[in-house]
């Protein structure tokens, strides 16, 4: 499956780059930049970055449950990665609202 058509990057690739990652740290906080990064692209149209963040999460959980790693640690993780990401969605759309106005002005 395709997850960024700017890129024409596919799941399967983005799933390889994550468990690279989580081979080297298993306790790293992997976000669509390093990701992509990893993979010397950049996030063009970032419409993508929602599905690479599902992606990621659920590569991590597989890889954590592969390795029988306790849920009572894997699930702050989990959490954790989603507060950041939540964090820079956040940031991402305040951004794009300070650039609508400027536009506007």
């Amino acid at each position: 499956m395709i997850v960024c058509s700017c890129n024409f990057i596919k799941q399967n690739e983005i799933e390889e780059v994550i468990r690279d990652f989580l081979i080297e740290d298993c306790w790293r906080l992997i976000t669509p930049g390093r990701v992509y990064a990893a993979m010397a692209k950049r996030g063009k149209c970032c419409g993508c970055f929602p599905n690479v963040i599902n992606v990621i999460i659920s590569t991590t959980r597989e890889y954590h449950r592969q390795q029988d790693t306790p849920e009572a640690q894997v699930l702050p993780f989990i959490s954790r990665i989603v507060e950041e990401h939540r964090r820079c969605d956040t940031i991402r759309q305040l951004s794009a609202v300070a650039k609508q106005r400027r536009n506007v002005a």
